[in-house]
């Protein structure tokens, strides 16, 4: 009865340290997925708010010029 009972034990302690050790590298993978999630929506926000700056910079610079031939012309 004795070794039964301590064979348990022992099971019980393993079960307990694979779940912690599996709990643990789920937790990190979960963080590292989500950080490269993370990272993907802001460097395509980033971009998009770069590419809208630019589009907005390079239309104010074609009308500055445009204008300015309009005014050499007339």
């Amino acid at each position: 009865m004795y070794i039964a009972e301590t064979d348990r034990q022992t099971d019980r302690q393993t079960d307990r340290q694979t779940d912690r050790q599996t709990d643990r590298q789920t937790d990190r993978q979960t963080d590292r997925q989500t950080d490269r999630q993370t990272d993907r929506q802001t460097d395509r926000q980033t971009d998009r708010q770069t590419d809208r700056q630019t589009d907005r910079q390079t239309d104010r610079q074609i009308d500055i010029q445009t204008n300015r031939q309009t005014d050499r012309q007339t």
